[in-house]
């Protein structure tokens, strides 16, 4: 019996329902919706006035992790982490004021799994979302990574160097049960098309082998898609977002195609990065509202953890498809996203691509139309070279069955091992373009999967 290598992605509409995961052999884990870079009340001002610095309650977001919760409840999520910015002594907040809220909210909204994080303000970089396993010990753990590592903690002087980021990944490695990381905005402060900002590619090559089961991957597609005027918050005109996706991710063959060909386990999410909502006079939707993470997860903490550190979740803006997916097969052997399979001695092997559009309105009251779908396919060459295939389809070259969108494609295995995934657009556009000032992100939409990966295991690390 043919088997496959298949990675189903199956998404919630509003209000949302969490379709079982037919094709995985664990039949009890469902894709699961979330979003890890939410910011609250206790994402601070500070008055300077006083010494030290007073925090002020409410400065960067007006929202109660309680309300931002329920925000997430309503938009379909079922799990979400609190990320609230650090500051001169802020773990002292984190202690006094965030983690109480959290357990509030946690008792209010206890349809949603909340987690204990921050957004931690990167020493010699920009800043990442930090996870924290629930636990006895979660509220200690973040407090002492706040305090000890976080570049704004200090009252005096400046911890703003490689070193200290390499002793905050030890800290984190050595923790039980371990805590992830996720780098935010990654170019946000790039000045150009691969002319990096605050963070690099060496850099986040360099803290993922610091710490590969903790720093696991980035934001593909960042926050505060709202603000009209510069998508993201990607203020630089010569390094927007690329279809509300950043360039790392965007642009095939960059830097993230490069890590995966190079056979590294890096993930990339996307989420609202929640501040002040577009009603509310901000420039940020609510958690859940046009951005999504999909785990692949059992609806308890430690599996979803589990799925965002190994990789099984997709990405999507504006509920633009609600089920995919992706088969790659030589007719001998299967998988699951995040896995590495070794496909048997022919030469070529086979990739399908199943898509489903929603029945139901998106947040903004539309029903998107899918108008292309691309496999991709990385590797490298003999000679070590980066080697990217690529084949797009449209509504003259797909198929329907039944409900489903279907896009097949037979070519060689690469030779070298590599990878393959998807991604798709409302536009039909056949590159993610530069995003320009003004755009609708409504009329804008994208899915990206994470990869599976393909040849022999010792290629992977």
């Amino acid at each position: 019996m043919k088997k496959f290598l298949m990675l189903a992605l199956l998404a919630a509409s509003i209000p949302a329902v969490c379709a079982p995961a037919s094709t995985s052999a664990d039949t009890d884990r469902q894709w699961l919706a979330g979003d890890h870079h939410v910011h609250s009340e206790w994402s601070v001002d500070w008055d300077h006035s006083t010494t030290p610095p007073t925090p002020v309650r409410g400065g960067d977001s007006p929202y109660s992790r309680s309300h931002n919760a329920a925000q997430a409840r309503a938009f379909g999520l079922r799990w979400m982490v609190h990320t609230d910015h650090g500051g001169p002594g802020h773990s002292a907040v984190t202690r006094d004021h965030a983690y109480p809220a959290l357990l509030q909210a946690r008792a209010d909204v206890p349809e949603v799994i909340q987690f204990n994080g921050m957004e931690f303000d990167v020493p010699a970089g920009e800043h990442a979302s930090l996870i924290i396993a629930p636990g006895p010990q979660e509220m200690e753990q973040l407090v002492a990574a706040e305090r000890d590592f976080s570049r704004s903690e200090p009252l005096q002087g400046s911890r703003d160097t490689e070193a200290q980021m390499q002793a905050a990944l030890a800290y984190l490695r050595d923790l039980s049960p371990a805590p992830l990381m996720f780098i935010n905005h990654p170019s946000r402060t790039a000045s150009g098309l691969g002319v990096w900002g605050e963070v690099s590619p060496e850099e986040l090559r360099a803290w993922h082998a610091a710490a590969p089961k903790v720093l696991v991957g980035m934001e593909g597609a960042p926050g505060h898609q709202a603000t009209r005027s510069e998508r993201g918050l990607y203020r630089n005109t010569d390094a927007p977002t690329m279809g509300g996706y950043d360039q790392m991710t965007a642009q095939v063959g960059g830097i993230w195609d490069r890590m995966l060909a190079d056979g590294i386990r890096f993930w990339i999410t996307a989420n609202s990065d929640s501040h002040v909502n577009l009603r509310d006079g901000g420039r940020d939707y609510d958690p859940g509202e046009y951005s999504k993470t999909y785990v692949l997860s059992r609806p308890d903490a430690e599996d979803i953890l589990d799925g965002l550190r190994h990789g099984r979740m997709f990405t999507v803006t504006g509920d633009l498809i609600d089920a995919l997916e992706l088969r790659v097969t030589d007719g001998s052997v299967s998988g699951f996203p995040g896995d590495t399979v070794t496909l048997a001695a022919s030469p070529q092997m086979q990739v399908e691509a199943r898509i489903r559009q929603p029945t139901s309105a998106n947040a903004n009251g539309q029903y998107p139309v899918l108008k292309r779908i691309e496999l991709i396919v990385g590797g490298k060459h003999e000679d070590g070279s980066l080697q990217m295939q690529r084949r797009g389809f449209d509504a003259t070259s797909w198929v329907l069955e039944g409900e489903w969108i279907v896009a097949r494609w037979s070519l060689p295995a690469p030779s070298q091992g590599g990878f393959v995934r998807v991604r798709g657009n409302s536009s039909g556009a056949v590159e993610a373009l530069l995003d320009e000032p003004g755009e609708d992100p409504w009329e804008d939409l994208w899915f990206y999967s994470n990869p599976i990966f393909v040849g022999a295991a010792e290629t992977v690390r």
